[in-house]
């Protein structure tokens, strides 16, 4: 950013360190379209992307006193809005609401998106290295379910075990795979979902 509004970069920053909210403005309509549209890419949330954006620029104003000293605020806003990101994926691994959602969004967004479909290969890689740290038992159970496309009915008759307890099985093994998948794609698929976005910038 050489030239912002009447700002150049360094007098803009200078500035909105000495507390004028004109200046901070500027910065904020500059950057916040870019940032949403970042951030988005890898949260998969509009909601999400945009509490992230003004987390960022929260930073900004609360540590005006030395935003002077920032060589380049491109790449100073954009690792902010990086950390934060992954801190939140971080976050919703552990917390499962926000697990289910960032799932959903991002097994939607594979589904969109002919370039995140060409992560196949690793999700699929993570998927088995899932259901093989699944107990035998249930281990069994999933693949009967998920591979063989078996009804809970189906494997019960089978296998003379009550339908309630297979699904019961079932429920646990896809938290585990849900989980662990979240755990290792914040940091192979999601990694790669930035590299996207970054080559659309």
């Amino acid at each position: 950013m050489q030239e912002t509004g009447t700002y150049n970069e360094h007098e803009l920053l200078r500035q909105i360190s000495a507390g004028n909210e004109q200046a901070f403005q500027v910065l904020f309509e500059t950057y916040h379209p870019r940032l949403y549209h970042y951030i988005s890419g890898i949260v998969k949330s509009s909601e999400v992307a945009e509490e992230i954006v003004m987390d960022v620029f929260l930073k900004i104003w609360l540590g005006r006193q030395i935003v002077e000293n920032i060589e380049n605020v491109d790449a100073f806003l954009f690792r902010v809005a990086f950390n934060k990101s992954i801190d939140f994926l971080r976050s919703a691994s552990s917390n499962r609401k926000l697990a289910d959602i960032v799932w959903d969004n991002i097994q939607l967004a594979s589904a969109q998106n002919p370039e995140a479909r060409l992560m196949q290969k690793e999700y699929d890689e993570i998927l088995r290295e899932a259901i093989n740290l699944l107990s035998p038992k249930r281990r069994m159970l999933y693949r009967m379910s998920r591979e063989e496309g078996l009804t809970h009915a189906e494997i019960a008759e089978k296998l003379s075990i009550a339908p309630s307890t297979i699904a019961n099985q079932i429920v646990h093994a896809q938290k585990f795979i849900k989980s662990y998948l979240l755990k290792r794609l914040d940091i192979i698929v999601i990694l790669e979902i930035v590299a996207i976005e970054l080559k659309k910038r």
